[in-house]
């Protein structure tokens, strides 16, 4: 934990001189309990600014060959990434996942599953409608809007929780899990376009 804070300090500073970053809604983050974090891709950089704007320790699903790594596997575990083996399958990856928020932790999403090579919001798969259902958790929309190219600015916005209560009623059915991923990915491409920057002229 102490670590974690550390590491968060320095990617502060280092996305404060590198890219001017700004932080929107922080405060929409509970202290407490369990919250999902479902954000755009768009580079690599993403979970360490996700988590450089949060004050809670957000955690990440990240592959299991990373941790084999020597002196890397340390960390990325200060920072909060755990272990998916995903030659396991996609049961191990949603225990190990379901596990985190049933803890009352803070996890970080991807709902793309990749990085948007354009920029774009792409689909999303409905995994982050089942752990949103099954794990009772807040789900905070995040828009990561900008460049992480050296000295262009990027804005990292949190929407408010988005109320998912009326699907929860029933059975997590593939229609209800599919109404569920749109509209946690419609509320982030409405966070990205109220927060889109002007692209600075050559």
């Amino acid at each position: 934990m102490k670590l974690y804070r550390i590491f968060r300090a320095l990617f502060r500073g280092y996305f404060t001189v590198a890219n001017r970053y700004e932080v929107i809604g922080a405060d929409h983050i509970p202290a407490q309990g369990s919250v999902m974090l479902c954000s755009n891709h768009i580079s690599n950089w993403d979970p360490m600014l996700i988590g450089s704007g949060a004050n809670r320790t957000v955690h990440y699903m990240a592959k299991s060959e990373l941790f084999k790594i020597p002196v890397f596997n340390k960390l990325i575990t200060a920072w909060g990434a755990f272990p998916v083996n995903r030659g396991a399958g996609d049961r191990q990856s949603l225990r190990v996942a379901l596990q985190v928020l049933e803890d009352g932790k803070c996890m970080g999403l991807f709902p793309e599953g990749h990085r948007s090579k354009t920029g774009e919001l792409g689909e999303g798969q409905t995994g982050v409608a089942f752990f949103a259902l099954r794990s009772n958790c807040v789900v905070i929309p995040v828009a990561i809007v900008g460049s992480y190219r050296l000295f262009r600015k990027v804005r990292i916005a949190y929407g408010k929780p988005l109320d998912l209560s009326r699907y929860r009623e029933g059975k997590s059915s593939k229609e209800t899990l599919t109404q569920v991923t749109q509209e946690i990915m419609s509320a982030i491409g409405e966070l990205q376009k109220a927060n889109r920057m002007e692209v600075p002229k050559r």
